[in-house]
């Protein structure tokens, strides 16, 4: 944290202190996850990837993906550009390696997909001296890219999961998959081209109902924001006595699946609040993505 300018070295020790926890909490808000103020393997990984500046390594396209702050910066000058690199996410895939190659043939440079420094050069030297819309945000906003059809993929260990899937008949669900690992969930959604994924988490500490959307310190995505708040409506509509919560995180389900993602945290709630819940849930996210 030290070497990313969040620590000054003169506070630099050998103990994790109150001054560090605050650090690592402030570093989690930043980056849209649970502010905990531990250093668990999703903070860790953020963290090495805020290491990354542009031009600090060659980006490319492989497997795994790269990802990085650096990726993120790259996604964000190509959009501003008018190119479209996907979601800005940090993470370098095919969306970004044609977004690349495209720029490079504007530019009569090599078509690799490769930032090279002669890359980077002509980058930088077309970037706009102040801020634009960015590509993907837009065409977010204006329905490009949008999947017409799919499943809805259901996930997750909550009382809610299967009585949504039954009441959506769409609902791509299994409770087999309760203990799938997110990476496992995203590639599933990704590779059947779902049309939306709806995560659920049970709380049994918590009072109230938090949804949350894909949204990082460089972007957010428009289309989960407006799912978030039709549920959030359809559930007040329905007089259920819980405090509903609405924001925008860079948690791992959100990043990871290429569709509009919901994830949802709420309370251990009786059966019958559960389904009467259940019921507003699935009959928004049916009139959300078939409106």
């Amino acid at each position: 944290m030290t070497s990313l300018g969040l620590v000054p070295l003169e506070n630099l020790g050998d103990t994790f202190s109150e001054a560090t926890q605050a650090t690592v909490e402030a570093f989690q808000r930043s980056r849209g996850l649970a502010i905990t103020g531990v250093v668990d393997n999703t903070t860790w990984a953020l963290l090495l990837e805020a290491g990354w500046k542009l031009g600090d390594r060659l980006l490319f396209l492989v497997k795994p993906y790269l990802r990085g702050d650096d990726v993120a910066e790259l996604q964000v000058r190509l959009s501003q550009l008018g190119f479209n690199p996907g979601r800005v996410d940090g993470v370098f895939g095919p969306l970004l390696d044609r977004a690349l190659s495209e720029f490079q043939r504007n530019c009569g440079l090599e078509t690799s997909g490769t930032l090279t420094q002669r890359t980077l050069i002509e980058l930088r030297r077309f970037s706009p001296i102040s801020d634009r819309t960015l590509v993907n945000e837009a065409r977010d906003e204006a329905g490009f890219d949008r999947p017409q059809r799919g499943p809805i993929v259901i996930w997750g260990p909550s009382s809610m999961s299967e009585v949504i899937a039954r009441l959506l008949p769409e609902a791509d669900f299994s409770s087999s998959r309760e203990s799938w690992s997110v990476e496992q969930v995203a590639a599933h959604a990704n590779a059947v081209g779902a049309l939306g994924v709806i995560s659920l988490s049970q709380q049994p500490d918590w009072g109230g109902i938090h949804l949350h959307y894909w949204a990082s310190y460089k972007s957010y995505s428009r289309r989960g924001e407006q799912l978030a708040s039709t549920v959030a409506n359809a559930i007040a509509r329905d007089d259920v006595a819980l405090r509903i919560e609405i924001t925008g995180m860079a948690l791992p389900i959100l990043r990871e699946t290429q569709m509009t993602t919901l994830h949802v945290e709420h309370a251990q709630m009786p059966t019958g609040e559960s389904e009467q819940l259940s019921k507003a849930f699935a009959l928004a996210i049916r009139d959300f993505f078939h409106s």
